[in-house]
């Protein structure tokens, strides 16, 4: 792990009463940073198992990595995410 960056994380979940507006989730992850995420930027990340199949991090001891960066989320065809704004 050494050299690795660490983020915590708070999932956003698109809101079930109003999906054009995420709600944040409960739980706070830990994630290694394998796309060299920025501060307050959306990310995509995943956990267990299938952490460890991201590059380079097949014999690390990690539960949850970073995988990508959001441009934009559309839900029922109304963009709730832009980046650039």
């Amino acid at each position: 792990m050494s050299g690795r960056k660490l983020l915590l994380l708070r999932p956003q979940l698109v809101d079930d009463k109003d999906p054009t507006k995420f709600r944040p989730g409960m739980n706070t992850i830990v994630a290694v940073d394998s796309v060299g995420a920025g501060i307050g930027e959306m990310v995509l990340f995943c956990q267990r198992s299938s952490a460890r199949l991201a590059p380079g991090l097949k014999e690390a001891p990690v539960d949850a990595v970073v995988i990508g960066i959001v441009d934009t989320v559309d839900v029922l065809g109304k963009v709730i995410y832009n980046a650039k704004q």
